[in-house]
């Protein structure tokens, strides 16, 4: 379904693009081969494939789950206003 330039005017407008009517006509050629792409891709006949999660079959690399950093737990609690027994306390917020 080709676009007229009238039709892109419209939607520029809605879209509160300034378009010269070179820039319309330019435009209108875009939209219409793209519209011509989308039918080349519909016209595919794609039943016996199975839909993939990303484009690329590829595994992520994942680290080992390994502590990096020393333990400085006291350090921090040492610090705060209230804690004990390893948690920290807090003023009750809810009734």
């Amino acid at each position: 379904m080709p676009l007229t330039d009238e039709q892109v005017g419209r939607l520029a407008r809605l879209a509160r693009l300034s378009m010269s009517d070179d820039s319309v006509n330019a435009a209108r050629r875009q939209l219409d081969n793209i519209f011509v792409l989308i039918t080349q891709m519909q016209a595919i006949d794609t039943s016996g494939i199975e839909p993939m999660s990303h484009p690329q079959e590829s595994a992520a690399r994942l680290r080992e789950d390994v502590v990096t950093e020393a333990d400085q737990r006291a350090a921090f609690q040492a610090i705060a206003p209230q804690a004990e027994g390893g948690l920290y306390l807090v003023p009750k917020v809810i009734e």
